[in-house]
């Protein structure tokens, strides 16, 4: 594996050292299903949280706090941007809406490891549940 992708094929992971909060990078560790659910539990909730509102057990490691994912449509006049989602989950560019570019770049870390076949279905997955989790109005 290349050192750049190695670079970016990594997981968060918090690691307390007296009290203070450090993010420890480690290679992707495959999961055997693409359900948007699964994808978001093994990959995103490190930083954004189990239920999606950025309050992940790496978040405050973190310089920029990750983004509460469950009021993106809120955040776009009540429609949900599927296509920016997906353009900054698969590593396109990052507005300033976004924040920092301390997420990994997943749609390189996860080719990387799956076809791209593979990739498109899980990064779909994801996005599809990413919407479904949005607050109610």
């Amino acid at each position: 594996m290349s050192k750049v992708v190695w670079t970016a094929a990594t997981l968060l992971l918090v690691i307390g050292v007296h009290a203070q909060a450090q993010v420890k990078r480690e290679p992707i560790k495959p999961i055997d299903t693409v359900s948007g659910p699964a994808t978001f539990k093994a990959y995103c909730a490190q930083c954004h949280g189990v239920s999606g509102r950025g309050d992940g057990p790496a978040a405050k490691a973190l310089k920029t706090p990750p983004a509460d994912l469950t009021t993106l449509a809120k955040r776009h006049n009540g429609q949900f941007p599927a296509a920016a989602v997906k353009q900054i989950v698969n590593g396109g560019e990052v507005g300033p809406s976004h924040g920092s570019r301390e997420m990994p770049m997943w749609g390189p870390v996860f080719r990387s490891v799956e076809d791209q076949s593979m990739v498109e279905l899980r990064i779909t997955n994801l996005v599809k549940y990413l919407e479904e989790i949005q607050e109610k109005k």
